[in-house]
């Protein structure tokens, strides 16, 4: 799965050219905290940034005043509230950039795509092109389900730590939706061993019978993301499988590469 930059970049490293120093190791943190749950210690924030504690402090104490960041009875920093506007507000933006790609998608495959994120322990769904068949699937922007039932959740979990698959699912539960809903966390691993191995997912008649979906992550999404094409399962066959899945290998590169352009340069 992507990681945000975070786990890449070195706080202690001098802006890059014409950047604000203390702006940088600022969202730096905030990252920092994001990939470690959303919840850290200063010391755990020094260790992993390279930064001394009293910088660490001073930021801090700006994001928190800013309402960016609040601190914990435990004397522990989580992400604040004012941090969820900003992530709706880039949700609904990052669906309004990926509608050209799923656009392409429903014209080359003739099925509806979507886009979904991970959004904590569940799958959000971001944005959506609807087949033009009268027969076709529908899936409102906006809608979140459980990740072990659906084509994105397994493509978007594919590469986490075992480890953290299994916490999830214990937090989450693994209710059926349908008779081949996978409901253990072994027969949820092996689905995801079987999508490296293949390089896409597939929901077959998990989350709703008579419904197939196929499933690709975004490669290097500034989030996790995925990509995908649902339909009747008579049209998503195994012959049809074997064209679309290009289909969906290419738009996500192409996507992947309109998200990294999509910031102006300094």
């Amino acid at each position: 799965m992507p990681t945000s930059s975070a786990s890449t970049t070195d706080a202690a490293k001098s802006p890059a050219s014409g950047g604000v120093q203390s702006l940088e190791r600022a969202f730096d943190l905030l990252e920092r905290m994001a990939d470690a749950g959303g919840e850290v210690g200063l010391s755990e924030l020094s260790a992993s940034s390279g930064l001394p504690l009293p910088t660490i402090h001073r930021l801090m104490r700006t994001l928190v005043a800013c309402g960016y960041v609040r601190q914990q009875p435990n004397r522990r920093y989580a992400l604040g509230p004012r941090l969820i506007r900003l992530g709706e507000s880039a949700s609904r933006l990052l669906g309004t950039w990926a509608r050209p790609y799923l656009a392409r998608l429903v014209e080359e495959t003739g099925e509806t795509a979507n886009m979904a994120l991970l959004d904590g322990d569940e799958i959000v769904y971001v944005a959506q092109v609807p087949s033009k068949h009268s027969m076709r699937m529908f899936t409102e922007v906006g809608r979140r389900v459980l990740p072990h039932s659906t084509g994105v959740g397994k493509a978007l979990l594919a590469h986490t730590p075992p480890e953290e698959v299994r916490a999830l699912l214990a937090r989450t539960g693994m209710p059926a939706a349908t008779e081949k809903t996978i409901t253990t966390a072994d027969g949820f691993l092996d689905a995801l061993e079987e999508v490296r191995r293949a390089g896409y997912a597939v929901d077959d008649n998990e989350q709703e019978i008579g419904v197939r979906c196929l499933a690709v992550s975004v490669p290097d999404s500034p989030t996790a993301a995925a990509i995908s094409i649902s339909g009747p399962a008579g049209r998503v066959t195994e012959a049809a499988t074997e064209k679309i899945v290009p289909v969906l290998q290419q738009v996500a590169a192409e996507l992947s590469v309109a998200l990294a352009t999509s910031a102006p340069s300094a």
